[in-house]
């Protein structure tokens, strides 16, 4: 199984841990194309920091993010899994898991993310503020600039088994499973059960346990089928309806009553 994690906006510090070592994160196919963003971004931030702060679409308060950016290759990093903090991280809670369910994330858990392109969360990262949306003077939009890379990387990730796309529109761009692997996909929708309405804060909240419940439990789907009886055997409220043509992705609903 593999999960696909959007990042957070906020993200705790970087600590006073070993800097950033390139060459030891995960999926080393993405190497240059990550090379090529930390390099521009650390440049720009190092610069004219009204402009960076323009590039970035940071607020008067989040000033000191440009500082930070310039910082990456001296800063010190934690793995991604305690960088990257939110509802949904709090909500998955990595740090309380038994080290059985620890392994299994380690294994199973890919956060995509602007600077990055996609990391385990193991990775060792430091805090930085760069969302998939930033469009770089030199690079430009950076979903596009990862597509190409994560289309030759992203399907050897993926493995044989069920990918778990849980991530935002954004980043969901940057790479779309396709053929085959779009075929054991499946993507998730959190409603509101009475209305069926999407909810937002909400969502991020459970997909966090959703994810916490299948690492705690060891299940590791198979497929899509295989995740919908899972979930509902973890007493979750799941709709899903196979899709109509070979190599499209499930939609699944998860349902909630209380929206905690």
């Amino acid at each position: 199984m593999l999960v696909l994690l959007p990042p957070s906006e906020g993200k705790a510090s970087s600590g006073r841990g070993a800097p950033l070592k390139p060459e030891s994160l995960s999926l080393p196919g993405l190497a240059a194309a990550r090379e090529a963003v930390l390099a521009e971004l650390a440049d720009l931030c190092a610069g004219d920091e009204e402009k960076a702060r323009g590039v970035l679409g940071l607020s008067e308060g989040l000033r000191g993010e440009v500082a930070k950016n310039a910082g990456l290759r001296t800063a010190g990093a934690r793995p991604a899994g305690e960088i990257y903090t939110g509802v949904l991280y709090d909500a998955l809670d990595l740090a309380s898991l038994d080290a059985a369910a620890k392994r299994r994330a380690a294994r199973s858990l890919l956060v995509f993310s602007g600077l990055w392109g996609a990391v385990r969360v193991t990775d060792r990262i430091p805090s930085y503020r760069c969302s998939m949306g930033v469009k770089l003077p030199g690079l430009g939009a950076l979903g596009t600039h990862w597509r190409g890379p994560m289309a030759e990387v992203l399907p050897e990730a993926a493995g044989t088994g069920l990918v778990l796309d849980l991530r935002s529109a954004a980043y969901a761009a940057a790479w779309k499973p396709k053929g085959e692997v779009a075929g054991r996909t499946a993507t998730v929708r959190v409603l509101h059960a009475p209305t069926r309405k999407v909810v937002s804060h909400f969502n991020k909240a459970t997909k966090g346990r959703m994810v916490r419940s299948l690492l705690a439990a060891g299940i590791a789907p198979a497929g899509p089928a295989e995740l919908v009886e899972a979930l509902r055997e973890l007493g979750y409220e799941v709709e899903a309806e196979a899709p109509a043509r070979a190599g499209q992705p499930w939609a699944l609903d998860v349902l909630v009553t209380e929206v905690h």
